[in-house]
């Protein structure tokens, strides 16, 4: 089960797990999308849920054939907007808030059954703003903040029914959200200075394939060569 498979990283862990044989559920945030992703990824199963209303998720899931088995669920999701303290309003808290972190939880909670059943595992796509908040990112780095705390505690919570959790925290990733942040801080924007998605995909993947009896927690993921954190 995979959240934020139609760009960058998400679509990258999206097209592996496709090529080599895994049985893929696509959440998409209306039918539009979900057609679109049901035509770039061939086989793959898509859920329609927007992330951005997380109380009518269990409403919008009810209406529609849920698997009975969840190996893994991939949040990958997430959306940004910078802005000062003093300039971000309820409406910029509640958004950031409702995609980042209360979706995720809302979908680990309605999954949880099948997670359970499978001895699954949980894999949150956090952000180096997850360990710490630089000046206007404090929305996006407390929503994130908050997905690491809540992985924390369901891995606490889980591990008697063989649930593994484990937080990714990339830093900047060449992906079509990286080039929204450069343009909210005025910047040019050049992918090659940053982290190729590929390289975040390969971490998750390796979380995900860890075999039974060990468990990866946290794993960061920085820019090298020309990269800067």
């Amino acid at each position: 089960m995979i959240t934020g498979a139609g760009s960058g990283i998400g679509a990258g862990v999206a097209r592996r797990l496709l090529e080599r044989g895994d049985t893929l559920h696509l959440v998409a945030r209306d039918a539009a999308r979900a057609k679109e992703l049901a035509a770039e990824f061939e086989g793959a199963h898509t859920l329609v849920g927007d992330l951005g209303e997380p109380g009518r998720l269990s409403w919008a899931f009810g209406h529609q054939t849920m698997p009975e088995r969840v190996d893994s669920l991939l949040h990958i999701a997430g959306v940004v907007e910078l802005g000062a303290i003093g300039e971000f309003t309820p409406k910029h808290w509640n958004a950031t808030l409702a995609a980042n972190l209360v979706a995720p939880a809302e979908l680990t909670r309605l999954f949880l059954p099948q997670l359970r059943q499978a001895g699954g595992h949980v894999v949150f796509v956090n952000s180096g703003a997850g360990l710490r908040a630089n000046p206007q990112w404090g929305a996006y780095a407390a929503s994130k903040h908050g997905l690491k705390a809540l992985a924390d505690a369901l891995r606490g919570e889980e591990a008697e029914h063989g649930v593994r959790v484990t937080s990714v925290y990339p830093g900047r990733t060449a992906t079509p959200m990286q080039e929204k942040i450069h343009r909210q801080e005025g910047k040019d924007y050049d992918a090659g200075q940053w982290i190729p998605p590929e390289a975040v995909v390969t971490t998750i993947l390796t979380a995900l394939d860890l075999p039974r009896g060990a468990e990866v927690t946290d794993l960061s993921v920085r820019p090298g060569g020309r990269g800067t954190a």
